[in-house]
């Protein structure tokens, strides 16, 4: 194998690990903080107050990765990874994430809890004056990754299925599936018009938007790795 497919299969198997390493650290870090529920707050969250430097440095890292991961991607062969948008749907993916750490969300449903500000009455999520440029930036850096894993898993789909490889057509469509779905629950619940008692479980929801989408990039950049390379 030459160097140029070394460091392209290298920054390939960037992909299969970030997920993981992302899922593992916040779940950590989620443990260690005081006052949080995994099953209500957001992952986000962990980023904000004193000690969210760890959750930043894991939005950094694992985006950092995932834009290595779009460059594999984009050397490997085209019957494994689809059309060259999805590459750079993941490096789009990976700066979303690398300014998720950069830009801390606004606190939301209490956590970290308040020490300034005006937040509601219901839930302790801020009122729309309490809400900060920098908390907008992040909500805006989340685009990328929440509409942008599952366009490129809904293209491989449509790929996979024009060369009849169905198995991989069902599996990227199903995750494009549940990661927008259970995202578009959490964002209905933010805005008051999701499921009832749904703001309690928020962050399951969420958790499983993540895991379904990160778990797909996993996947698919085994596939990169796995597949047979022309020459």
């Amino acid at each position: 194998m030459g160097s140029k497919k070394v460091v392209g299969a290298a920054r390939a198997a960037c992909g299969v690990v970030a997920g993981p390493l992302f899922a593992v650290a916040f779940t950590a870090i989620g443990a260690r903080r005081a006052g949080y529920d995994w099953r209500r707050h957001a992952v986000s969250s962990l980023a904000d107050g004193r000690e969210g430097w760890a959750q930043r440095a894991n939005f950094i890292v694992v985006g950092t990765l995932y834009c290595f991961a779009a460059q594999g991607l984009a050397r490997s062969p085209r019957r494994a990874v689809g059309p060259s948008v999805v590459p750079a749907l993941v490096g789009g993916a990976g700066v979303g994430l690398i300014g998720s750490g950069l830009f801390v969300t606004d606190p939301v449903a209490g956590f970290p809890p308040p020490s300034a500000g005006v937040h509601d009455a219901v839930d302790g999520t801020p009122s729309a004056a309490a809400r900060t440029a920098e908390g907008k930036l992040h909500d805006l850096c989340a685009i990328p990754v929440f509409a942008g894993i599952p366009a490129a898993a809904l293209t491989c789909a449509g790929s996979a299925t024009r060369s009849g490889e169905y198995r991989w057509a069902t599996y990227s469509a199903g995750s494009a599936v549940v990661m927008a779905g259970a995202f578009m629950l959490v964002l209905g619940a933010a805005v008051g018009r999701g499921v009832p008692r749904l703001a309690g479980r928020s962050g399951v929801v969420q958790r499983i938007s993540i895991v379904s989408g990160l778990g797909w990039l996993s996947a698919l950049s085994l596939r990169a790795l796995t597949s047979p390379r022309d020459g």
